[in-house]
This record gives C-alpha cells, sequence and structure tokens, in this order.
C-alpha cells in the first residue's frame, strides 16, 4: 500500500512538472498568439491577453482546413490582410521567433506575395515573410538592413518547393546575428542576419501590405521577442498547451492539448 501511495505521487509530481515546463516554454517571452479558432466581427483576439488584436480586412476564419482547434485564417484573395496595430514589445525586440501552420491554396503567382510581414520606419523585413517571385513555391524569410536571411527554401531547404494542399509548420528563430529557418520542426537553413536590424512603431501584417497578399490558410500564429530553442520550437509546434482564460499576463490557466484535425 505504501509503496503504491509512492509511485502514485511520484507520478503525480511528473505529470505536474512536465505541464509547467510546457506552460513555461509557451509563457516566456510570448508576446503575440492567435489560434484563429474564431473572430468576433472583424477582430481576432490576442490570446495572450496582452488585448494587441487583429483587425480583418477580406480574410475569414474559416473550419474546413485546421490543425489545431476550430478554425484557420483564410487569405485567398490579392487584398486579403490582418493587421496589429504597433506595441512596445513588437517595437523593441532584436532576437524573435514567429511560429505557425501554413497551407497554400494556390500556387505562387510569379510575384512576390506577403505572407507576415513585421515593418519598421524605412522597411517591411522585421521580420518579412514572403512567397519568392517564381513559380514553384518557396518562401522567402529577410531581415533589414542588407535584406538578409533565407531566400527561396521548401520542405527541404533551398530550391526545394512547398506543394498546394498541405500543412507544414514554420518557425523563423533570430538569435543576434544568426538567423534558423525550421520547416515541420527541423532546421532546413541558416544565414547570418543583423544583429540590430529595422525596428520601431509599425504594425505586424498577415497577408497584404503594399504586397499582394499569398494564397494560404494560416493556422497558431505564435510571437516571441525571444529566440526558441529547437525543443520549445516542437513543443510549440506540438500544440500541446493552450491558454484557456487569458489574464493582463500569459501564465495562469491552461489546457491541455488542442486536437489536431488531419
Amino acid at each position: 500500500m505504501r509503496l503504491t501511495l509512492y509511485l502514485f505521487v511520484v507520478a503525480l509530481l511528473m505529470v505536474g512538472s512536465a505541464l509547467t515546463t510546457h506552460a513555461v516554454v509557451q509563457d516566456d517571452g510570448l508576446i503575440l498568439y492567435f489560434s484563429f479558432d474564431e473572430a468576433e466581427g472583424n477582430t481576432v483576439k490576442d490570446e495572450t491577453g496582452g488585448g494587441n488584436d487583429g483587425m480583418i480586412d477580406g480574410a475569414d476564419i474559416v473550419s474546413d482546413e485546421v490543425v489545431h482547434g476550430e478554425g484557420s485564417l483564410l487569405c485567398d484573395e490579392a487584398g486579403d490582410s490582418v493587421t496589429v496595430e504597433s506595441f512596445q514589445e513588437l517595437e523593441d525586440y532584436t532576437d524573435n521567433s514567429y511560429l505557425f501552420w501554413l497551407n497554400f491554396t494556390v500556387a505562387n503567382s510569379g510575384a512576390w506575395d506577403q505572407i507576415i510581414a513585421k515593418k519598421a520606419p524605412g522597411s517591411d523585413r522585421s521580420p518579412g515573410i514572403w512567397t519568392c517571385n517564381r513559380v514553384p513555391l518557396h518562401i522567402h524569410y529577410r531581415f533589414n538592413p542588407g535584406n538578409a536571411g533565407s531566400h527561396c527554401v521548401g520542405p527541404e531547404g533551398e530550391g526545394d518547393a512547398f506543394d498546394t494542399g498541405d500543412w507544414h509548420h514554420i518557425a523563423g528563430v533570430k538569435e543576434g546575428t544568426g538567423f534558423k529557418f525550421y520547416i515541420d520542426g527541423e532546421v532546413v537553413d541558416e544565414q547570418t542576419v543583423p544583429e540590430s536590424h529595422a525596428q520601431g512603431e509599425e504594425k505586424l501584417y498577415i497577408g497584404k501590405t503594399g504586397y499582394n497578399a499569398a494564397k494560404f490558410y494560416l493556422d497558431d500564429l505564435y510571437v516571441y521577442d525571444r529566440a526558441l530553442s529547437a525543443d520549445e520550437v516542437a513543443i510549440v509546434m506540438d500544440g500541446l498547451l493552450t491558454p484557456v482564460e487569458p489574464q493582463n499576463k500569459l501564465a495562469a490557466t491552461w489546457g491541455l492539448l488542442k486536437t489536431r484535425r488531419d
């Protein structure tokens, strides 16, 4: 009996430790999170509780193509966008990590079509994420000054191409002058980028900026003001925890396992 009780307590402690680890990983430095599960009118809520909600223009929250939760963002017209007004953490970061699920719906137009851009005065590369101006589909992920970063990358690295209709997890992690581009949890490209990239008071865009929007579904966007480790990228990709009661600061209440749809 005593041994059974001991083993039960140890198991509870192990589970509690694992959950705490995942919550800390997701909370530390997380400045913006959109699940895209639902919209309130033309607003998609920032689920960190920070109040930095996104304004939808033309894009839709849909339930037909989803990785985690109940919905995803669909940009299927050149003018579709979600914009986030500038806020202090977004203006100040140097190291940063952007993580999201992406599913291209049509092949690239042959132009620079926008996926995400954090603008800064005189720049749209803090970072800027596009499809490349050529067919087939690649992702172009860059920082200014110097327009440095990954050029035309697909699931297997530089020069490889994406297929339409497939979900892939995208993660760009900048630490100092190093940039790692992860696809589906694996580093597929590494580049040198400016340590102090262009920054300042400007919006974050998903979809259309001065460039037309690429055509895609996008799910579970996380923005961190620090560089995530490879293990942390995997934890976020797997969607192990999600906030269920957002507070002024994300940390209080977490729910287990957002379900994945194939």
